[in-house]
Formats: structure tokens, C-alpha cells, sequence
């Protein structure tokens, strides 16, 4: 408690000196003609738009070198670099180039927050109103409309990011700005966060042990929190939608408001679901749930401070659908059933020097895991007492120097590190009572030249993992304690380069490691999730790779071209498999290591035809082909699947604003390169349509949209269902009615 007060001393005291600079211009067209364009600062999240004259102003900028970006739709997004410092006003004049390109968003989950053009490494970034508008059900569903993303589900409740074949342990989540840490070994666990304070989604595609250490190995799922509203301004606004399939509503409402120093913002969602029915309209029974999540925060800045204090809380009450059966608007849960509360609290705090900043981050999450067994009798109401319940307190800090500029260099070094405990409270042990404790200390550093960007960096961490015995020696599923030591030392470098003005390329090279998780070193029982008894293995050593990405990118005025190849070794991969014995009926897996490898890519084609800039012909195709170095297929690789779009913009009226409606197949062909203990998976195609508007009532925006998934009713599963071995297939049609209204 002492080192708080001392921390929070050090804040206010810091926060009581004052410089002021401020930033102003103009921003046009190539005619001369005044835009109301964005102009926005990542790293100090302020910005403005331009008047219809063209002309802005930002104030109380601390002293350093900042980037500036200009945006407006139908124009070519603008990066600037501005030096401030004496206390003096910057004018900067800008003049906008039109371009269909759609307009280019800053990349927050790499660290030197460029627009992805100017990025060394790709990073994958969409909005949450684009996934919204494309009909996604859940967080987790929208996600997979992202090339080389998938999801491990459960029905429409539970979904687990896979990125380019892999998943669990192997793709870390960050939420607030934390690395999110919810019992995420378990394939039944699903994310345990909700996308409605969730401003938009980041993925970085391999190895992000430089960024983000132990549990990158596979990549990152960055989920950037809403933004506060812009200076001196109130915005209230509320939203709802309506399911057809599963005669479910989610609904949210929202309040935030800034005055030049201070900031809030309050979310409130609930979400309620009955079972949904399948393409041939049976009903998969038990796969209601319902969700409540609250996101909330403050923030405080001035020109030697920015201080963000954010809170989620998140309760999803989840079905375990068994079998198929008659359809059902119940909404009360059947056992088995989950019971999931997650909370995550973020206090991130930014101290502006002259030429130089320091990034001090603290996150706290606990996750409290209930998990409730079927009865003797089916179909039997939910239970009062919790066969099996985790608690996960985790402790994670991260402090991050930017060194001022030195010539042409950006450099930052950093140490980040977690304090972690997990308790078991029901009567059925999953993993044992253990605490991991992390640290690692990052150098990075980016080289701008006109034409050429490289991005290096090296890190070190450290992860002890201690566990305390389960059970009785002479107890078949008796579980040893366990005091285990893992070590890595990883680099990465990547190189951008402009080879044209239409022409881009990107190579990176990377490692990674993943230390073993406890239930991969100490499980020995049931585990009632996959109808398995999983054996551990106590002398499981690291998970270490490298991958090299190739990135190629070409645009014009008429037409986006884009190709990402990947190749990826993994030593000691770590995998179940089975014995081919049984205990008490249940199949017995082992867990065992073997190297690995991964290749594949994601190729994309845009066609926006000049002057047709209201019509966008889309197409993606992405592939991942995993397998173990003796050549058997990796198991859980998503099929190869290509996804053609057609979208219409219409042009804004007096009234009427944003305008769209598009129609879209996705094509996900047959997966019969399976592991040998799966089956494989026939394709199938699902085909979209959706259209939306927009009305602007002076100071009151309202908008509608309608989307139908599965427009045909298909019948099919996907191969990263987990109710496949069941037979049950994934959800048929469901019509999607969606509006808000903003003041």
C-alpha cells in the first residue's frame, strides 16, 4: 500500500507542471477547396476536425515530437511528424489528395503507432461498427472475417481465436492495454469479453514474443478500448439488436463526456440467447446464454501527464450443448453449464520529458471459472453447487522508455512482467493450486529512411511456475507439485520497403517461445470439456520458433492487390495424443512434444474502380497447411476458404449519411488433412447479404441496418466446431436487425 501512495504521489506531482504548444492549420484539397477533415495524435488521443473553412486547432500538447494524422473519407490518408517545444503554436497546412483507398487507421498494438502503410510489420486491423455491419453475432465470430483468422467454437457462445493454425496458449489476447488471462489453455473457454467497449480489433499474424513475450509465439489479438469523446463535448447513445435464429437481443448503451483535462465514459451491455436452430431447423439444445458486461473510465491529462483508469467486468452464464432435439425458447440454463466472471482493471499512465516519454502500465484481472456438471436426470435445471471453480488473480506491469530521437531513430526499451495465482474451490480439479511469475526485459528500435523502413529488437524473459500437490500419493489421479524454470532469449527484425509509390513489400523475421501451460505439465483426470482423460508431462520444455512473413502490396486508383506468405518452424510443439487405452470408459492422451512446421498466406484483391468510387469488389482467399516433422497433419488447421464480396456505397444526402449494402460467399472448402484423431470435414458455402443507412437529425444520428447469414439455411459444421464429434451442425439462418441512435 505504501508503494501506491508513493506511485500516485509521483503522478500528481509530475501532473502539476505545465508547458502549453498547440497545433493549427488548414487542411485542403488539390483544388484549394477547405475540408473538414480528422486530425488526430495517437499517442496523446486528442484530436479535432477541421471546420468548413478547413482550419483547426489543438492545445495543451506537452513538449516532444508527435505524429499527426489527417483523415477524411474519399482522400488519401495524410502522417505528419511534428517537433513541439518552447511553448509555441505549430501551423501546419495540409492538403489532401483524393483516393478511393479506404481511409487508414493508426496501429496501436505495435509500438510506434504508424499508419499500417507506413508500418514495418503487417498487422490486420478492422473497427467494431465494420464487423457490426458485416452481422457478426459475437466478438469472437467477427473475427474470423478477418484472412488467416478463425475460431474454435461452441456453438454461437464460446469462440477461441485461431491465427494461421494456431490457438490456445499460442495466441495472446490484450484488452485495455493488458494481456487478458482467463484460464485460455481450455478449448471450452471462450474469450470472456464483450465487443461493446471495444473500439476496434488488431491482429498481428506470428511471432510477437518481442512485443508481448510468453504466449505470443502464434500472434497477438489486440482489442483497443472505446474512445473517449473529443474535448469540451457530450455524446449519449444507444443500441440494440434483434436475432432471429436464436430470438435473441443484445443491447447496449453508452455516455461519455470530455472537458480539456478530464474525461469519462460509461457502457453498460446485456445480451440474452435461446438455443439456435441448425440449417435443417433442428434445435441444439442447451446452447442459450446470456451476458452482461459493464466497461468504464477516466482519464486525466495535461501537457506532463496522461493518466487512463479503465474497468470491465464481464458475466457470461454459457450452455454446454450435448445433442440435437426440438426447438426451444427457454432461456433458462440446462447443466452442464458455465457460470464465467472476468474483470479486468488498467491503470496506464504516460509522462511526457522534453524529448522523451516513459509508459507505465499496471493491469489487474481475476477470472472466477464455475463450471456445473449434468445430473442424473436430462435436461435437468441448473445447479446450485459448482462441480469444478478456478480462481485467477493475475498481476500484470509494463514500463516502456521512449528514448528521445537519435538522428533517424526511434528507440524504446522496456521491462514487462506478471504476478499470477490459481486457486481451486470445487470438489473437481482441472489444474492445481499454482503461482507463475514472469519478467522480461525489450530493446527495439526503427530506422526511418524515404523509401526504407527496418524495425529490430531483442528481449529476455524469465517464467517460474510453482504448483502445489493435488489429491493423495496412493489417488490415481494424484497430481505432483511441481517447480519449474523457463528462459528464452528472442529477436526479430523486419524491413518495409517502398519499391514504388504503388508498390510496397515487407519481409520480417522472427522468434518466439511459448513456456508449457499447467495443464499440459500436471493434468491426470477427466476433463470433462473434450470426454477425454489427459495425462501430463512434467518435463515439458519450451515451445520455440521462427517464422519468416513476406508481404507484397500493390494500389492504385482502381485496384488493391495484396499477398502474405508465411513459413513457420516450431521445435518442441506440444501436443495431445492418444494411448489407445481407456480409464473408466474415458479415451487416455498423453501430452508429448515433437518440432512442427506451418506455411501458408493470405491473398487479397480489392477492385474500386475510379470514378466509380461507390462500387468495392472484394476477394480473399487464405491457407494454412500444419504438420509435425514426421509428417502427419497438425490438428485444429482451419480449412482453406475464399470469400468474394460485392459492396455498394451510396452517396450521403441532405439527410440521409452512410449508405451501404453489400452481398457476400464465402467458400470454405473440404479439410481432409486432419490429425489422426480427428475426422474430416466436408466444405460447404455460406452467402451474406446486408444493407444499412444513416439519417442525420441535427444534433441526433440514427442508424439501421438488416443482414441475413446463411441466407440458403446451409446445413454444416465447421471443422473447428467443437460439437463435431457430436454431429451437430452450426447455425443456420439468422436475420440480424440492428439500430442506434447517437446524440
Amino acid at each position: 500500500m505504501k508503494s501506491l501512495y508513493i506511485w500516485l504521489g509521483a503522478v500528481f506531482v509530475i501532473a502539476s507542471a505545465n508547458s502549453q504548444n498547440s497545433l493549427s492549420g488548414t487542411v485542403n484539397s488539390l483544388e484549394n477547396e477547405p475540408l473538414s477533415a480528422t486530425i488526430y495524435l495517437p499517442q496523446l488521443e486528442k484530436g479535432t476536425i477541421a471546420g468548413l473553412d478547413g482550419t483547426y486547432t489543438i492545445s495543451n500538447i506537452p513538449n516532444g515530437t508527435y505524429k499527426v494524422i489527417y483523415s477524411l473519407l474519399g482522400y488519401a490518408t495524410v502522417s505528419r511528424t511534428v517537433l513541439f517545444s518552447e511553448e509555441k503554436e505549430e501551423i501546419v497546412p495540409i492538403t489532401l489528395e483524393e483516393s478511393a483507398v479506404e481511409i487508414e487507421e493508426v496501429i496501436i498494438s505495435t509500438p510506434f503507432h504508424k499508419l499500417q502503410s507506413d508500418n514495418v510489420m503487417k498487422v490486420e486491423r478492422i473497427s467494431m461498427d465494420q464487423l457490426k455491419k458485416q452481422g457478426s453475432t459475437t466478438l469472437s465470430e467477427g473475427i474470423t472475417n478477418i484472412p488467416g483468422v478463425a475460431s474454435i467454437s461452441t456453438g454461437t457462445s464460446i469462440g477461441k481465436p485461431v491465427i494461421r493454425g494456431l490457438s490456445a496458449n499460442r495466441v495472446l489476447t490484450y484488452a485495455q492495454g493488458v494481456r487478458l488471462e482467463n484460464q485460455q489453455f481450455g478449448d471450452e473457454h471462450g474469450l470472456g469479453i464483450n465487443g461493446a467497449g471495444v473500439e476496434s480489433v488488431e491482429v498481428i499474424k506470428g511471432p510477437a514474443t518481442l512485443l508481448y513475450g510468453s504466449d505470443a509465439l502464434g500472434g497477438v489479438l489486440y482489442l483497443n478500448p472505446e474512445r473517449f469523446a473529443a474535448a469540451d463535448s457530450l455524446h449519449v447513445d444507444l443500441e440494440t439488436t434483434y436475432f432471429t435464429n436464436t430470438l435473441g437481443s443484445a443491447s447496449n448503451m453508452g455516455f461519455k463526456t470530455s472537458s480539456e483535462k478530464f474525461r469519462f465514459l460509461l457502457r453498460a451491455m446485456y445480451g440474452t440467447h435461446s438455443d439456435y436452430k441448425t440449417g435443417n431447423d433442428l434445435g441444439v439444445i442447451n446452447s442459450r446464454f446470456n451476458e452482461t458486461d459493464i466497461t468504464s473510465g477516466v482519464q486525466f491529462q495535461n501537457t506532463k501527464l496522461k493518466s487512463t483508469l479503465r474497468y470491465n467486468y464481464n458475466r457470461s452464464n454459457l450452455g454446454l450443448p450435448e445433442s440435437l432435439g426440438e426447438t426451444s425458447s427457454s432461456r433458462e440454463l440446462l447443466a452442464p453449464y458455465q457460470e464465467v466472471d472476468n474483470h479486468i482493471l488498467s491503470w496506464d499512465n504516460v509522462f511526457f520529458f522534453n524529448n522523451s516519454s516513459l509508459h507505465a502500465k499496471v493491469g489487474y484481472l481475476f477470472n472466477d471459472r464455475r463450471e456445473f456438471e449434468e445430473a442424473e436426470e436430462p435436461n435437468t435445471p441448473k445447479m446450485d453447487e459448482a462441480a469444478l471453480r478456478l480462481k485467477l488473480n493475475t498481476l500484470n506491469y509494463d514500463l516502456a522508455y521512449h528514448l528521445p530521437l537519435m538522428g533517424k531513430f526511434e528507440t524504446i526499451v522496456g521491462l514487462q512482467g506478471m504476478y499470477q495465482t490459481n486457486e481451486n474451490f470445487g470438489e473437481e480439479i482441472l489444474i492445481p493450486d499454482a503461482t507463475t511469475k514472469d519478467i522480461g526485459i525489450l530493446a527495439t528500435t526503427h530506422y526511418h529512411l524515404e523509401k526504407l523502413d527496418i524495425q529490430a529488437g531483442l528481449r529476455l524473459d524469465n517464467r517460474v511456475l510453482e504448483s502445489e500437490a493435488s489429491g493423495t500419493v496412493d489417488d490415481p489421479e494424484y497430481i505432483p507439485a511441481l517447480d519449474r524454470s523457463f528462459s528464452s532469449l528472442n529477436a526479430a527484425i523486419g524491413v518495409k520497403w517502398d519499391v514504388t509509390k504503388q508498390l510496397l513489400g515487407r519481409l520480417n523475421l522472427a522468434s518466439g517461445f511459448r513456456a508449457p501451460n499447467l495443464a499440459e505439465l500436471t493434468s491426470n483426470g477427466v476433463h470433462e470439456g473434450t470426454n477425454r482423460y489427459e495425462v501430463g508431462n512434467p518435463n515439458l520444455t519450451n515451445e520455440q520458433n521462427f517464422q519468416t512473413d513476406l508481404s507484397l502490396e500493390f494500389r492504385n486508383d482502381h485496384f488493391e492487390l495484396i499477398a502474405n506468405g508465411f513459413y513457420n518452424t516450431i521445435n518442441d510443439y506440444i501436443f495431445i495424443t492418444p494411448t489407445g487405452t481407456f480409464i473408466d470408459e474415458n479415451p487416455v492422451f498423453d501430452y508429448v512434444q515433437n518440432d512442427a512446421y506451418l506455411y501458408g498466406g493470405e491473398f487479397g484483391l480489392h477492385i474500386h474502380p475510379h470514378p466509380l468510387d461507390w462500387l468495392h469488389v472484394e476477394s480473399s482467399f487464405e491457407t494454412v497447411t500444419g504438420k509435425l516433422s514426421s509428417e502427419a497433419f497438425l490438428p485444429l488447421i482451419p480449412a482453406n476458404a475464399l470469400t468474394n464480396t460485392l459492396r455498394v456505397e451510396f452517396n450521403p444526402g441532405t439527410i440521409r449519411k452512410d449508405s451501404y449494402t453489400f452481398i457476400r460467399l464465402k467458400n470454405v472448402f473440404d479439410q481432409s488433412n486432419v490429425s489422426t484423431f480427428e475426422t474430416s470435414t466436408p466444405g460447404y458455402s455460406l452467402l451474406s447479404i446486408g444493407g444499412g443507412s444513416s439519417f442525420q437529425f441535427k444534433e441526433v444520428l440514427l442508424e439501421g441496418s438488416l443482414t441475413v447469414n446463411n441466407l440458403t439455411n446451409e446445413t454444416y459444421i465447421s471443422h473447428l466446431s467443437r460439437l463435431k464429434n457430436d454431429g451437430i451442425p452450426d447455425i443456420g439462418r439468422n436475420i440480424l436487425i440492428r439500430l442506434k441512435l447517437s446524440i
